[in-house]
């Protein structure tokens, strides 16, 4: 009997706890990649790094370049208590919209030292519960004092106390330019600087678009009925020279999306006719079973959290059954899964 693909159940699976990658490969291309082809359902395999090989010339890729800020900042609370501030929007003029721990303690007028004479005032508590805060950053630049004190926030899956020089730069994609993100397109990070400049040389064409990944892509599904799940919204910015190189992609040559993110930012940005409008948009596009892809022909990707969001969109892209054929092959064969795992190749 075929599982009810509007169900939260039909997107289950047992994980084993020691797949969960805790640390990242080194080096990044290093990594396995799993390669699915939806016209054969044949599933293969290589090693990440050659994939600058397995493309052509004329083959493209489009990355999403948007950069993590250290969002996590812990100070201290004129008590001596520990406090967390974990950023989640620019309000701009050093105005935040923040997460707060201990909440019920952190109410308006509340203040938090960071060090260096960077410190920060509670404004408000929205009726979410989130915080509203100024940060004084004693005459330095905003983002030097968080590069100094703020650390990267890593999904809850990857358990690690206190700052992390390595996390700092692997938890980054080599291409990020954009500073906003509050969680990592994953599947960029499996690519080095010399993979990109060998492709480049190859004619293999690289177009760049930016959507910063927010908190919500962690959210867990809680609705038996995934119709009825509230998804998060993002913003993301496709330039008029990026539009215009996306339309003039070729029917005859392979253009692979990079992440779910960039995947998620192109079907909105695509009219009915699949065509590209640049602009700057907040989406919060849900893509799961029965959904029609109008622009995106193949698709990068790590391995997903069962339930998750970016599964579901997995499943609509490369079939159900076809999906968690290949997961419970990369179960077996012990595949990294999440941020620090390994990746996924759907033609």
């Amino acid at each position: 009997m075929s599982p009810d693909l509007n169900s939260l159940s039909a997107y289950q699976f047992d994980l084993p706890p020691e797949l969960i990658a805790q640390v990242p490969i080194t080096p990044r291309d290093s990594s396995r990649l799993m390669v699915i082809d939806r016209s054969t359902g044949n599933i293969s395999e290589m090693v990440f790094r050659d994939l600058k090989d397995f493309l052509k010339s004329r083959d493209s890729l489009v990355f999403n370049d948007t950069k993590v800020i250290p969002a996590r900042i812990i100070g201290k609370r004129p008590t001596g208590g520990t406090a967390e501030i974990f950023l989640v929007r620019s309000l701009g003029n050093h105005i935040w919209e923040a997460l707060a721990r201990p909440g019920k303690k952190m109410r308006a007028g509340s203040k938090v030292e960071f060090g260096n004479n960077f410190s920060c005032e509670i404004l408000e508590t929205l009726p979410n519960g989130n915080k509203i805060v100024r940060f004084d950053t004693g005459g330095e630049d905003f983002e030097r004092q968080l590069d100094k004190f703020g650390q990267m926030p890593l999904p809850m899956y990857i358990k690690r106390e206190g700052k992390n020089e390595e996390d700092a730069e692997r938890y980054q994609t080599i291409y990020a330019a954009n500073p906003g993100a509050l969680a990592a397109p994953t599947a960029g990070l499996h690519f080095t600087e010399e993979m990109i400049k060998y492709m480049k040389n190859k004619g293999i064409d690289q177009s760049h678009i930016t959507l910063h990944v927010g908190l919500g892509t962690f959210r867990p599904v809680q609705v038996d009925d995934i119709r009825q799940h509230p998804m998060h919204s993002e913003q993301f910015l496709i330039s008029p020279d990026t539009a215009t190189r996306l339309n003039q992609r070729s029917i005859t040559h392979r253009q692979i999306c990079v992440g779910t993110t960039s995947c998620r930012a192109l079907e909105t940005a695509s009219n009915v006719n699949g065509e590209i409008i640049s602009g700057t948009y907040d989406t919060n596009i849900f893509i799961h079973p029965g959904y029609q892809f109008k622009y995106v022909k193949s698709l990068l990707t790590n391995f997903h959290i069962p339930g998750s969001t970016l599964l579901m969109l997995v499943c609509a892209f490369a079939g159900y059954d076809l999906t968690m054929e290949a997961y419970a092959r990369a179960i077996k064969d012990r595949y990294r899964f999440y941020s620090y795992g390994d990746a996924m190749l759907i033609l």
